[in-house]
């Protein structure tokens, strides 16, 4: 005689529709512990109780490391910086966080249904409980289960998601402009197999963000709405600007004029033409930071900074009264010697 298995309002009584086997299985899973998915906290090196700005400074020490313009033809290193940007993306957006905290990696993928997850969980260790599942170790048998539970043998959960199941979600991989990423537009762009779409890319948007858009993917079963599209962006490098997390950066040439008495200078930022001053007596290398003209952060109506990294402009060609000048200069240094540090040990050598 058939027997309710605890949990469970009526013998008919069924798991969550609307979800993929393997879905729910990845949930499952994940609430008894077992997670074979890449995790973004040890991805960064972060424990899961980091602050935003722990989280912020690992992403900016990592991705100084590991970035492709520091390490050119290196794959290895190239793919741990994916793999830092994608934990960077996951742990820097709280809804996202959240979802990964409370499901793992199956609360990041496309359709999720946080609700329908935590039912069909709740249904899950229900079943565990029922004469039907003999061993807690083993992996439920969803289509035995469902089968008996409803009174339909062979696809009993196949034939419930047939009925209620929208259409498949859909994924692929669209290019956009560095700034468009960092201040965030409406971009009309070819995507892969579906043609020109209208796509709002959020701003703050990085490398590996993914954007929804909604009703886009497969179409559902008749009288089933459409699935969903999600797209990959992958951000083209800017010709002189560069990003660490928030923060967008820039050599900024000057000439020694410029360096020694001060200018005001007029620089580009994502926002347009600013203006800057450069102190009287700057050093090449030095920093100056315009507050507010980094990239957006997410989630946030706050943005990161620009610093502006000053570089000397020699004048080009041999020019002999720059050589007269440059002479006339050496008795500055008759009590100094530049590299002085270089030979005191201060860089871990004897400085012999």
């Amino acid at each position: 005689m058939y027997r309710r298995p605890p949990g469970l309002s009526s013998p008919d009584a069924a798991p969550p529709a609307g979800y993929p086997r393997e879905l729910l299985l990845r949930v499952l899973r994940y609430s008894r512990g077992v997670m074979d998915e890449i995790d973004p906290y040890a991805a960064l090196g972060v424990s899961r109780t980091a602050t935003e700005d722990e989280i912020r400074t690992s992403y900016r020490r990592l991705a100084r490391q590991y970035h492709p313009d520091v390490n050119p033809n290196d794959k290895t290193a190239e793919d741990r910086f994916k793999e830092i940007s994608y934990a960077y993306d996951v742990l820097s957006d709280p809804e996202k966080r959240t979802r990964y905290d409370e499901f793992g990696a199956a609360g990041l993928q496309p359709g999720f249904d946080p609700e329908q997850a935590r039912a069909y969980r709740r249904w899950s260790e229900g079943a565990r409980r029922s004469p039907f599942h003999q061993d807690a170790g083993e992996e439920i048998d969803l289509e035995e289960l469902f089968g008996r539970m409803t009174g339909r043998r062979g696809g009993g959960f196949e034939g419930f998601a047939r009925a209620r199941h929208r259409g498949r979600d859909v994924q692929a991989d669209v290019t956009v402009d560095f700034l468009d990423a960092v201040l965030g537009r409406e971009l009309r762009l070819d995507v892969p197999g579906r043609g020109a779409l209208r796509v709002r890319i959020p701003a703050g948007a990085n490398e590996g963000t993914r954007v929804r858009l909604a009703g886009q993917g497969e179409p559902g079963p008749t009288g089933a709405p459409s699935g969903d599209l999600y797209l990959t962006l992958h951000v083209r490098p800017h010709p002189y600007f560069r990003r660490e997390g928030d923060d967008l950066s820039l050599e900024l040439p000057v000439t020694i004029p410029e360096l020694v008495l001060g200018a005001a200078i007029e620089v580009p930022t994502p926002d347009g033409v600013a203006t800057v001053r450069v102190p009287p007596h700057a050093r090449p290398g030095q920093r100056l930071r315009l507050r507010g003209k980094g990239a957006a952060r997410r989630g946030t109506t706050d943005r990161g900074d620009l610093y502006l990294r000053l570089v000397v402009e020699l004048p080009e060609g041999r020019d002999a009264e720059l050589e007269e000048l440059a002479k006339g200069m050496e008795p500055l240094y008759a009590d100094r010697d530049p590299r002085a540090a270089l030979k005191d040990g201060r860089t871990g050598g004897s400085g012999r």
